[in-house]
């Protein structure tokens, strides 16, 4: 059977003031009706029912996250003791999944990405899905073609092309790479050779737990140990005990970076990772003056900017240009677009400074 895992921890700091430490970025609203994890649960669900859902979040954000998410079974959403990154986040869903299903395979996803047309992406993950089927030790990852040399991103650099499925590219990976200097990443764009790396990843949960075991022994050993109390009495103690103790590294570095069978395909959909508040002037049509607008916002002779007023109070402006102002939770961000990269430093000086309250 197929699984979905949704990856949908965080610290609240690329969209402060609007995220917060319990209500990251995948519990906001920022791009149409829903959430950004009530559409990545909606996007997978003609192929994955809801009880083979599973969403691994932080312990701060867990309650709120099956408020959202009322069809799911409340053991679906899984709650982390503490952040340790993607490595131990997909080994702990893998050993979940491996004990509902010893054959099964699972997609893992992000929460907080916007993709579209839907249809497109299912039409990739079933691709993906026969690539497993035909070789059940493959690890698959979907990469994005670039359209410009973005320095924010990972990379792949495909090798030669295996086979096609349903039109879908399916190349040997030949490396990761890590995010490119600006000349690094023309060269990237120019030779064609490269996909973005979308953290998006497809294999048996058997297949990976035995990659983390052989390129990560501890972690696949402590991993061990959580999935043996899966369902027993002591499962919530070993979980507690057993976490925080994991490495904290990303499931790239852990194992995709050193498996042999890996292979990338080159999806066909749009994608976006929504990284920070400029991400909206790509989904949210601008007005005539370039601005993107959201509340009570007078922008007067103000151009190219990002103006949010969420708590009903009026933001007015005069003579700006290029900046990002947001209004939430009694705080307002005011910054330059192009000083945004440094908002997570900012943020996270708020508690030394007395503010934590903010977060």
């Amino acid at each position: 059977m197929l699984f979905a895992i949704i990856m949908a921890g965080g610290s609240g700091t690329r969209f402060w003031p609007r995220s917060r430490r319990n209500r990251p970025k995948q519990l906001l609203n920022l791009h149409g009706d829903a959430t950004m994890l009530q559409q990545t649960v909606a996007r997978i669900a003609p192929l994955v029912a809801p009880e083979r859902v599973l969403i691994i979040t932080g312990a701060d954000q867990a309650e709120a996250t099956r408020a959202q998410l009322p069809d799911l079974p409340a053991e679906n959403v899984i709650a982390e003791p503490c952040p340790r990154d993607t490595a131990p986040c997909v080994g702990l869903a893998a050993q979940i999944v491996a004990r509902r299903d010893p054959e099964g395979t699972m997609i893992v996803m992000p929460a907080d990405h916007v993709i579209q047309p839907i249809d497109t992406f299912l039409a990739t993950v079933k691709a993906a899905v026969a690539v497993i089927d035909a070789d059940p030790s493959a690890l698959v990852t979907f990469g994005i073609k670039p359209t410009r040399p973005e320095t924010g991103y990972g990379y792949i650099e495909r090798g030669e092309l295996l086979e096609t499925r349903d039109g879908v590219a399916v190349n040997r990976v030949v490396q990761f790479r890590e995010k490119p200097d600006r000349d690094t990443a023309e060269r990237f764009l120019a030779s064609g050779n490269f996909a973005w790396n979308s953290g998006i990843f497809l294999w048996r949960a058997k297949t990976i737990l035995g990659e983390i075991e052989r390129h990560r022994p501890q972690l696949g050993a402590a991993l061990n140990r959580v999935g043996a109390s899966i369902g027993t009495p002591g499962e919530a103690d070993v979980l507690a005990f057993e976490f925080p103790r994991m490495e904290r590294t990303p499931i790239d570095k852990a194992v995709m970076e050193k498996a042999e069978n890996v292979k990338v395909l080159e999806v066909r959909y749009d994608w976006n990772d929504v990284g920070d508040w400029r991400a909206l002037k790509t989904l949210i049509e601008a007005d005539g003056s370039g601005n993107t607008i959201q509340g009570d916002v007078i922008a007067r002779d103000t151009t190219n900017s990002i103006i949010l007023s969420n708590d009903g109070g009026l933001i007015a402006t005069l003579g700006l240009d290029d900046v990002v102002i947001v209004q939430a939770g009694k705080a307002t961000l005011v910054a330059r677009r192009d000083q945004l990269d440094k908002l997570k430093g900012l943020v996270e000086s708020l508690d030394e400074r007395g503010y934590g309250s903010y977060l």
